[in-house]
């Protein structure tokens, strides 16, 4: 058994949960659609719940990975990086049809209110995520781009609800009109 199993069980599965929902997605789908035995899927996860923790981790990493260079990309100004980092997100989304929403927002809609485990996992990948916001904004307040009236952490806070949201409605629009005001309001107003 190999690290690179592991990945390609949480890679696999997570493309069919992002898709279904975690409750809508059985075990034996996600065997066979990564092509490996059960016994390997215990291997590495004890129960899907293990498994559906875990896939909270590899979203982050993923996340991480993806917009990472976006935000600490220091040929830009701060409030651009931030910009551009919401602007790969459309991008992404737009490549999937508009129709699957954030994989750890999803998560949070369907097991946040049911499940402890999830819900402090899940805490803290948004936790996490207004934390990165935060530091940008903290950077953009430090170079007098962001207005005094704006504390970096409310704000933070704000701009992932409100991103959370626009993402929500997205799904039940299928299309980016909701990014796309997102993008307006924070941008060209908010933090104008």
């Amino acid at each position: 058994m190999s690290a690179a199993t592991r990945q390609h069980i949480l890679d696999i599965g997570g493309r069919i949960i992002h898709h279904k929902g975690y409750a809508a997605t059985g075990l034996q789908e996600i065997l066979s659609a990564a092509g490996v035995p059960k016994g390997s899927f215990y291997f590495y996860f004890k129960s899907k719940e293990e498994f559906g923790l875990a896939l909270v981790d590899h979203y982050r990493a993923w996340l991480a990975e993806e917009t990472g260079p976006i935000l600490r990309d220091e040929t830009l100004p701060p409030l651009a990086r931030l910009a551009r980092f919401f602007l790969w997100f459309r991008d992404y989304f737009a490549a999937e049809g508009f129709i699957k929403g954030c994989p750890i927002g999803n998560l949070a809609q369907e097991m946040g209110d049911v499940n402890p485990a999830f819900r402090e996992k899940l805490h803290a990948a948004l936790e996490s995520l207004i934390r990165t916001v935060t530091v940008v904004l903290r950077q953009a307040r430090d170079r007098g781009e962001l207005k005094p009236c704006f504390e970096p952490e409310a704000t933070a806070r704000f701009i992932v609800s409100a991103w959370q949201g626009a993402l929500m409605r997205m799904k039940a629009a299928a299309g980016p009109e909701p990014l796309d005001n997102f993008q307006a309001m924070v941008f060209d107003v908010l933090l104008a």
